[in-house]
């Protein structure tokens, strides 16, 4: 196994076929057919779902897809370490942000690393909390902003500050409460995340030491769809504020506090442990304390 056949091999996935992914290597497809057959044959494992219409990973794919991702991100953070301490301003970083936070604060961020680093490049991917802490360990990102993170010795965790979630959903009527007692969240059917999921798992604790359970509606893994689904009638979020688009939905939408006690969540910048920082992923941690600190984030 070299990084060449994991090179090609993610292009390949990437594009979805081994045409496209000549054109963007500029390699002869036989040249990247045979590199990929060679890595299949030393995992003893089909890696790709091969048809006329171009190709897929299989199972076994899909599991090298992450190593593979990592190891060469991993070998690009080694070449910009090395670049910067012989002098070189360059280097890349990759940071994961939830959605609720990438929709608002992708552009300045990107805009303002840009500014200081113009011969360096930075990556925003964007993924829920525990899809997150699972990049950052695995190396697929640098730095992730992540709600409640779980305590491990794989990562080194600052917090930034506490965030109220709240209750999302259609306007109420003129008698309803403008607020939300914890107790009463089971009267909901709430749409959430799929386990694993850090607030999902905040609400099910602090409704468990009361008694309760969540009464779920439906589990939608992704927060865009949670919102609309919830302006639709469909049921409630309990989400950040923030997750509320400004516009048509938010027109539909009221964002209730959970109160007695308040429902809060812990937003979070986590790195690797094990991993050195280069200088350009300190500066991205940097920037990211200077934009979400809570001064900012809660404007």
């Amino acid at each position: 196994m070299d990084l060449k056949q994991l090179e090609y091999f993610v292009t390949v996935v990437d594009l979805g076929g081994f045409s496209r992914a000549s054109r963007v290597l500029g390699v002869a497809q036989p040249a990247i057919s045979r590199q990929v057959r060679a890595l299949e044959i030393e995992l003893r494992h089909t890696l790709l779902h091969r048809n006329g219409r171009g190709a897929t990973p299989t199972a076994a794919g899909a599991r090298l897809l992450e190593h593979a991702r990592s190891i060469l991100q991993q070998v690009e953070r080694a070449r910009s370490d090395i670049d910067a301490e012989h002098g070189g301003s360059g280097g890349h970083v990759t940071i994961g942000l939830p959605p609720t936070f990438a929709r608002v604060h992708t552009t300045p961020l990107v805009r303002e690393f840009r500014l200081r680093h113009p011969q360096a490049t930075v990556s925003i991917v964007e993924g829920l909390s525990v899809d997150i802490l699972e990049w950052v360990v695995v190396g697929r990102i640098d730095v992730g902003v992540l709600y409640n993170p779980t305590p491990s010795p794989a990562i080194d965790v600052e917090p930034l500050f506490d965030e109220e979630l709240c209750l999302i959903g259609p306007r109420p009527g003129p008698g309803d409460p403008r607020t939300v007692r914890l107790r009463d969240l089971p009267r909901y059917p709430l749409i959430v995340p799929s386990r694993p999921n850090f607030i999902r798992a905040l609400i099910e604790a602090r409704l468990a030491a009361l008694g309760l359970r969540p009464r779920v509606a439906l589990e939608i893994d992704a927060v865009g769809a949670i919102v609309e689904l919830a302006a639709e009638g469909q049921g409630y979020a309990i989400l950040s504020p923030r997750a509320v688009p400004p516009g048509e939905l938010a027109a539909r939408l009221i964002a209730r506090p959970i109160v007695q006690p308040a429902l809060e969540a812990t937003l979070a910048l986590a790195v690797s442990s094990s991993r050195p920082a280069t200088p350009i992923q300190r500066s991205a941690v940097a920037l990211l304390h200077e934009l979400l600190g809570a001064g900012t984030s809660r404007a």
